[in-house]
């Protein structure tokens, strides 16, 4: 049982993870990194060949822009993957200062919005069926601008998205605390990206990155309150020590991502109509590795919330029975379950240790020797 569940895991990887990054100080460059969106592909096919459930990789415009998305879309296919998300970017122009929807200027606005439609369009000849949105927006100072004027902009143009999506797309609405925002940032929590989604419609959900709130936060009661609204459309998963850190997930508490996957598992989101898509920088680690590593270490949360025994853990509760409670989660989680998942993995026709039969199979060296001379993809390529 908790084998099959676990068999149709997918999780979806982002073409950015495999570019050159870094900190606000310093981008550091690595040997073999992907020149061009095919290259990305490439690489991220090498996740899912050593791991079984990545099989569709997350496309950032303009970042991942080409000629002919068909045939990026059939070179994925080529590859055994596909393409997942498009997500937009209007944080990166010079005219996206002051704000992108929710600019003063009705001119930036309407190049914000044409951007976001344009990625509607990329969505059809990739046959993608989810956009993903993130603001930059907001305010440095009091007084700057007119904070509920914003929120009009803003409402105005998701509408405008909204009216463009074709049958089965929807657009994911993601949330940022702070940055680079400093004052007010337009949608910074949960809470506001909830609010305009429910007054679209049911193609506009929520996406909750785990390194977007603030420290202390209960992000599993998040994922709780929107899977129980209807409104949990994925996930972002990454880890943070600080703030945004973007760090390979499970990284800094696999206690939190535990928890959040028994919510996920227990409100009915675990599901093909949930995202799970990673979000990640590997600034220090090598690119394909940090990917694998993150793709296990969700794959091992999974499966010790699939392990809970919830109907002792219910007549805890009932009973109030805390330690009792308490202690059904925590045996879940102080399973070993990397036996279960390399048992698993061989009966998938994979390698049980994905980490090491991706160092064995010369992948690395080959494509250090290849990709020399061109651009490097990384931040803002």
């Amino acid at each position: 049982m908790i084998k099959d569940e676990l068999r149709r895991q997918r999780i979806e990887t982002p073409s950015w993870a495999y570019g050159n990054s870094g900190t606000r100080f310093k981008v550091f460059a690595q040997q073999g990194v992907p020149r061009d969106p095919y290259e990305k592909l490439a690489d991220a096919a090498q996740v899912h060949r050593h791991t079984g459930v990545a099989p569709t990789v997350a496309l950032h415009i303009p970042w991942d822009k080409v000629d002919d998305y068909a045939d990026l879309a059939r070179h994925a296919s080529d590859l055994g993957v596909a393409i997942g998300a498009v997500n937009s970017n209007v944080f990166q122009d010079d005219d996206y200062k002051l704000g992108s929807v929710t600019h003063p200027d009705p001119a930036v606005r309407k190049k914000a919005l044409g951007h976001l439609l344009e990625c509607v369009d990329i969505m059809d000849r990739t046959g993608s069926d989810t956009l993903k949105l993130w603001f930059s927006d907001g305010t440095n100072y009091p007084g700057q601008d007119d904070i509920r004027a914003r929120q009009d902009r803003l409402a105005e143009a998701l509408a405008a998205v909204y009216e463009r999506l074709g049958e089965g797309q929807r657009f994911l609405l993601e949330y940022k605390l702070f940055e680079p925002a400093f004052y007010m940032t337009d949608l910074p929590d949960w809470g506001a990206a909830y609010a305009h989604c429910l007054k679209l419609g049911p193609k506009a959900q929520v996406v909750v990155d785990t390194g977007h709130h603030a420290p202390g936060t209960n992000i599993e009661f998040i994922v709780a309150f929107l899977l129980r609204e209807g409104k949990l459309g994925g996930f972002d998963f990454n880890s943070r020590f600080y703030a945004d850190d973007d760090l390979m997930v499970g990284a800094a508490d696999p206690f939190q991502l535990f928890r959040i996957m028994y919510e996920v598992i227990r409100g009915g989101g675990y599901t093909a109509e949930t995202a799970f898509m990673l979000d990640q920088c590997h600034n220090i680690e090598p690119k394909i590795p940090g990917q694998i590593r993150s793709v296990m270490n969700v794959q091992e949360a999974t499966a010790k919330a699939l392990l809970v025994d919830r109907d002792a853990l219910a007549a805890a509760q009932r009973e109030g029975d805390v330690l009792g409670a308490n202690a059904a989660l925590m045996d879940a989680y102080n399973t070993d379950v990397r036996p279960l998942l390399a048992e698993l993995r061989e009966e998938m026709g994979l390698d049980p240790d994905p980490m090491a039969a991706y160092a064995r199979s010369g992948y690395f060296e080959k494509i250090a020797a290849e990709r020399v001379g061109g651009a490097q993809a990384g931040w803002g390529a």
